[in-house]
């Protein structure tokens, strides 16, 4: 896809504007090829600079080999069903590492923002300017696909086995969810604020505060009561524990309980919905900034 300075001019001289999310564009051929063509250009940029795919893995391997080691020794049944700790924590680590690489979606789309890349798109003939964000949100979901499958291959090596065909199927739709809401938000907070310090400052006070007010690390009966509710309303809690439960049960159904609330139990159904929801919300939330940002 080639940007020329004569049709950057025409575009401008014509006065025409673009619409984010332009039904024809959408469907059309050059809008495939346009997200293909973006997307592209991520893959390039990780192949030239792979230390950020290499460390995504790295470390959260790292958490799961260290944290199953400290607590290795705790008493049987501490953590209700789990074998051991390692399986405990495993759903926790492909979770939020998950969310972590979702929640840095936003850095690419800044950073082109500084550059000047985003405004020479802007100017271009493209079919839909939504092909940008689909971009952005295919190629961090493919990150998150990865670490995924490397952190289930390590917990498997390890001893905490693995879920059956259908709970895999089901353990991959809930990490897609929880990163397409979450990459929504941090693409508007990549329109939204000033600059890339201010992205990375909003990055680094939501990422520890929302793994500790979750059950990634412990269940909730080890929480003080208002921990146990915050936690929780925690997005991560609704992903966390339908993937820890498809790992300690192969009689599963969408109907069995997850989780014990403090407001209610939670299904594995219901933590479907509840992440349906989550991403209806974060994308409606975002839907006008993007239009005024990318018309």
């Amino acid at each position: 896809m080639t940007i020329t300075s004569a049709n950057a001019n025409s575009i401008a001289d014509s006065g025409v504007q673009t619409d984010l999310l332009t039904t024809p564009g959408i469907i059309s051929g050059e809008f495939l090829q346009e997200t293909v063509a973006l997307t592209r250009r991520l893959f390039i940029q990780l192949k030239r600079r792979p230390t950020t795919l290499i460390a995504g893995i790295i470390q959260p391997l790292m958490w799961l080999v260290l944290f199953g080691a400290l607590f290795k020794n705790v008493p049987e049944g501490l953590f209700g069903t789990s074998q051991s700790y390692g399986q405990f924590l495993s759903a926790g680590v492909i979770v939020f590492t998950a969310f972590s690489g979702a929640l840095n979606a936003g850095l690419p789309v800044m950073f082109d923002r500084e550059f000047g890349f985003l405004n020479r798109l802007l100017v271009a003939p493209l079919a839909s300017r939504f092909s940008i964000v689909m971009a952005s949100a295919i190629f961090i979901t493919t990150l998150s696909l990865i670490q995924t499958l490397a952190i289930m291959a390590l917990s498997f090596l390890m001893g905490a086995g693995l879920p059956n065909a259908l709970g895999l199927a089901i353990v991959a739709l809930i990490v897609l969810l929880l990163v397409l809401g979450v990459t929504a938000l941090s693409l508007g907070l990549s329109f939204a604020l000033p600059g890339h310090i201010e992205l990375i400052a909003v990055i680094f006070v939501t990422n520890l505060p929302l793994l500790f007010a979750s059950t990634a690390l412990v269940p909730l009966a080890f929480m003080p009561t208002w921990l146990q509710v915050v936690a929780s309303l925690n997005p991560l809690s609704f992903a966390i524990e339908p993937i820890r439960y498809l790992y300690l049960h192969n009689d599963w159904s969408f109907t069995s309980v997850v989780m014990e609330a403090p407001w209610g139990s939670v299904s594995l159904g219901g933590s479907l919905l509840l992440l349906f929801g989550f991403d209806a919300i974060a994308l409606l939330s975002i839907q006008k900034l993007l239009y005024r940002r990318l018309s």
